[in-house]
Formats: structure tokens, sequence, C-alpha cells
């Protein structure tokens, strides 16, 4: 099974059969995994996408259960393998003395928020099992992935804020703070899902969809250099750190998600 173990890739090939005993995994990672073709596999009695290759994928939430059981099945042959999950504590930052606005959006405003999430859902939806053959068979997926600007990390996945006592949703990704301009690029392979010029909060906003419900965003860019459908390779370039939508400074967030489970960009390229 490969495996994005904390912050490092532990990489192997295990047959259905391998999976035995309790592995340990850590909330906002993500897990991948390689099991003969036709396999079939679940992640408490959910069942996962897996690719021609046997390429699975499950991400594990800012909230996963401390115990999740993996299960496959092939031929005859049926297996079971706990899973313990480490849980972590988050941050909390309390601002009070903002402007109404800031912390309750306007009717307007929540109509545009609506139609932006509902995009991004929908992309979030794909369960595309590859986007061509030669990325399956490499598993493209499970390389290291790069981090697209380099820059200081002004927020981190999972904290929470509290604006004027009215706590907000966790932060469900990562923040890097960068000089406007500075080129942003692809962590790994994968086809451009979602262009955006102007989204509410988030502003020129791209959206990659990598396969198996791994999708990975990056938002308040000054100017997106890649179009709709394109298929993007690893450390292409994807547009430039800006300001756009709501921000208070030049900066990238970067989020991956699985599925609908936002998953913590920093285990991934550490």
């Amino acid at each position: 099974m490969y495996r994005l173990a904390r912050m490092s890739l532990v990489s192997g090939v295990l047959g259905v059969s391998s999976f035995a005993c309790a592995s340990e995994y850590q909330q906002g990672e993500l897990v991948i995994g390689q099991v003969e073709p036709g396999t079939q596999v679940w992640l408490d009695e959910v069942p996962l996408k897996v690719s021609d290759a046997g390429l699975y994928v499950f991400g594990l939430g800012r909230n996963a259960a401390h115990n999740m059981t993996l299960a496959t099945r092939f031929n005859n042959t049926h297996t079971e393998t706990p899973l313990l999950i480490n849980q972590r504590r988050y941050l909390e930052q309390k601002i009070n003395g903002l402007p109404s606005k800031k912390v309750t959006p306007s009717a307007a405003s929540t109509n545009n928020i609506r139609s932006d999430s509902q995009q991004i859902a929908k992309v979030r939806r794909s369960l595309s099992q590859n986007l061509s053959q030669n990325l399956s068979q490499n598993h493209w997926l499970a390389q290291q992935w790069l981090q697209p600007v380099a820059g200081r990390i002004s927020g981190v996945f999972g904290s929470r804020r509290v604006l004027n006592g009215v706590p907000k949703n966790p932060h469900n990704g990562v923040d890097i703070a960068a000089a406007k301009g500075t080129n942003i690029i692809a962590p790994i392979a994968g086809q451009v899902a979602l262009v955006h010029e102007n989204m509410f909060y988030t502003g020129k906003t791209i959206m990659l969809d990598h396969g198996l419900g791994v999708t990975s965003v990056y938002a308040h860019l000054q100017h997106i250099e890649v179009s709709l459908g394109q298929v993007i390779k690893r450390g292409q370039v994807l547009g430039q750190v800006g300001q756009s939508g709501r921000a208070t400074g030049p900066h990238l967030h970067w989020g991956v998600t699985w599925r609908k489970t936002h998953l913590d960009p920093l285990l991934l390229v550490n």
C-alpha cells in the first residue's frame, strides 16, 4: 500500500491478503492504497473507487473518528484492517470589534456565496478514475507533492476563528503568504476542473481534479494561466499570488479534499 503518512511518503505495494494488523494514521491525512485489480475496498462499509490499475484513496477529515476499518474482498478472500486515527488539537483565534459586514454577509452576498459553493461542490463530487492510462499505471497520485508556492504559512488546517463571538467554520486548507505575482505551481498532475475570475470569498480561483475523488483548490490569485479542461503536469505554473476576494494581504489559500472531506495539505509536502 502506498501511504502518505504524517509528512512523508512511505511506499510499497501490498497484496490484498497483506492487510492484517492495525495501521496508525492521523486526522487530515490522505491515504493511498494499491490492491490487485478487481479488488473491492470499503472504509467503514463505504465503498471506495478502485482504478483499473488497483489504486484507491481515502481521506481522514479534521474530526475523523479514533477507530475505523478498512475492508477488502478479492475472489473469495475477505480481509479487515483496523485503522487507529490519532486525534489532533486545533488552534482557535478570537477576534472582536469587526464591522458586521465582515462577519455576516448581506442577502445579495449570500446568493453569490451559495452559487460559488455549488460550483465547488460539483467538482468535489467527481470520482474520475484517472486522467490518462499512463498516469494511473505510474501511481501518480502517490508521488511526493510539491508545495505550490514558497512563503510564510499564515493559516493552518483545522484552525477556527470566532468573530465577534460568532464561531466560523474551521479553516479547510492552508494559507501561504507570498509577494504578489509569485508563481503558483501544480503540486501533482491534474486536470483543471474549475476556473472562476471572481468568487465572493476566494476571488480568482482554480480547482484541479486529480482523480478518484481527490481535488485541490487555489484561491485569491492575481492572474490565472490555465483553462478549463486543461491537463496539468506536476510543477506547471497555474497562475500568480494575489489578493482577490476577501483577503487582507497577498497569499495563496491551498486546499485539498477527498470527496467532501477536507485534508491537511501540509501533510502532503513534508
